[in-house]
């Protein structure tokens, strides 16, 4: 057995031994993985890298200061999911129902992820990070907003209705539409090349 294989043998090994002894994780990395070998947990400050959540329940799983690379959590179930200062890069996370998951003290950052048809419906996630994401369709509605960051990503079709967006850097973002009476854009950031996309609704022509 190569001593790649044989690692992962240690880690399958020691996840099963985990699911019955312990439920909680501190400070390991899990690579290549799937919510089979991933038992229901408490997972502190640990790493997951190309692994395959797809369509699967995290339901009532615990993340706290875990970062996921390369993962796909495309429509994956998470009533009630703790993420608690989660980082996400390059992740798959098409359709996920965030307002799911547990709200107190969410927080999460996205870097290079695709996130089209996601929703975070009223949730209070100040300070969030989307950096050069896909946002394609994701429902922002009564979300609080303020203080986060969409540089470089893609807005398209994205709702925001009734949205705080105090103070919210929207700069390189791209291709949003933003209706200002129908959301809260006190201090919010704009450059010069995007400020159409706070005209949509006024069924002007710009040229």
């Amino acid at each position: 057995m190569c001593l790649c294989g044989f690692i992962n043998f240690q880690i399958e090994y020691q996840l099963l031994l985990n699911l019955t002894l312990m439920d909680y994780f501190s400070e390991q990395k899990f690579t290549k993985l799937d919510t089979t070998k991933v038992p229901k947990a408490d997972y502190d400050n640990c790493v997951f890298t190309e692994c395959n959540f797809a369509n699967q329940d995290l339901s009532d799983y615990k993340f706290s200061d875990c970062d996921f690379k390369d993962c796909d959590f495309s429509n994956v179930k998470i009533n009630q999911t703790a993420f608690r200062n989660v980082v996400f890069k390059n992740c798959k996370l098409i359709g996920i129902n965030f307002d799911d998951a547990h709200q107190f003290n969410i927080s999460f950052r996205f870097e290079d992820c695709l996130m089209n048809h996601s929703s975070f419906y009223q949730l209070d996630i100040r300070k969030t990070m989307f950096k050069n994401c896909s946002l394609n369709e994701t429902d922002f509605t009564e979300a609080n907003l303020s203080n986060s960051v969409f540089t470089e990503s893609n807005l398209t079709n994205a709702v925001f209705d009734r949205t705080i967006l105090d103070n919210a850097d929207f700069r390189n973002a791209i291709h949003f539409s933003i209706n200002p009476n129908q959301n809260q854009l006190i201090k919010a950031k704009f450059s010069r090349d995007n400020l159409s996309g706070l005209l949509d609704g006024l069924n002007i022509i710009i040229e």
